[in-house]
């Protein structure tokens, strides 16, 4: 597999990427790219759009605050996103944006907020989510940007799993877990072979004791403790698909 270059910025596009083709830079693109990065004419970046791969651009600069990009060659082909969603109660601000752009250098393809009882945000700024997870897939090297998916109540979510989410099997990350371990659940769903997976995290408060008892109801639900301490739900969310990438994602 062509590996990521390092040196080179990278941009998100929203157009048609092909080779020769030429995109007009917009404002804040090119202010970066000239102002804060200090390109010039002829210097190179990498641009991608989540559908065409990756490719590689040459600036010709147009004005002082505005800059072409011209499409030499494909550095990278299209990948298909990661399988795996990441399901999380909403945090506020700017713990809710270091959270989201972990689950995107982790490995998440679909990123989606539940409401939860204890749930302190109210509501979620979904393009303020989309912005982070662009900036962190620029950032990582990532071509296939995960999608984000509207915010829904749990008791929806586990109403409709079935039928929404054929097969997929959802991990109940449990601070209130009798274990410790998350190996050993983990472990044996790998001998199973469970298919494509999702990843719940709680909010700052935990789940509540009805939430966890309809949880743990469901014939979709496998539980997974985090370890003997409790966790902030920003470090969860990595220490959660870290395991989960391990032992039965694309680290595996």
């Amino acid at each position: 597999m062509p590996r990521y270059e390092f040196t080179l910025p990278r941009l998100f596009l929203r157009h048609i990427l092909a080779d020769g083709a030429r995109i007009e830079a917009d404002r804040s693109q090119a202010n970066y790219l000239l102002n804060v990065m200090r390109l010039a004419d002829g210097d190179a970046v990498l641009v991608f759009n989540g559908k065409d791969g990756e490719w590689l651009a040459k600036i010709l600069v147009t004005g002082r605050k505005a800059c072409t990009l011209v499409l030499v060659e494909q550095t990278r082909p299209q990948t298909a996103a990661n399988d795996l969603d990441y399901l999380f109660a909403p945090l506020k601000h700017a713990r809710l944006d270091y959270m989201v752009q972990k689950a995107v250098e982790m490995g998440a393809g679909r990123l989606q907020p539940v409401m939860t009882q204890h749930t302190q945000a109210s509501r979620v700024n979904l393009e303020r989510m989309e912005a982070n997870v662009i900036e962190a897939a620029e950032q990582c090297g990532v071509i296939s940007v995960p999608e984000v998916l509207e915010t829904i109540p749990l008791k929806t979510l586990l109403k409709t799993w079935p039928a929404d989410h054929p097969g997929r099997r959802l991990l109940f990350c449990d601070e209130g877990s009798e274990t410790h371990n998350p190996l050993v659940p983990l472990a044996d769903l790998a001998e199973q072979e469970p298919g494509p997976l999702a990843v719940l995290i709680g909010p700052e408060g935990g789940f509540s004791e009805e939430e966890r008892e309809l949880l743990n109801t469901q014939d979709f639900v496998t539980v997974i403790p985090l370890g003997p301490r409790i966790l902030r739900a920003d470090t969860a969310a990595v220490a959660a698909l870290a395991v989960v990438q391990a032992t039965l994602g694309d680290w595996a």
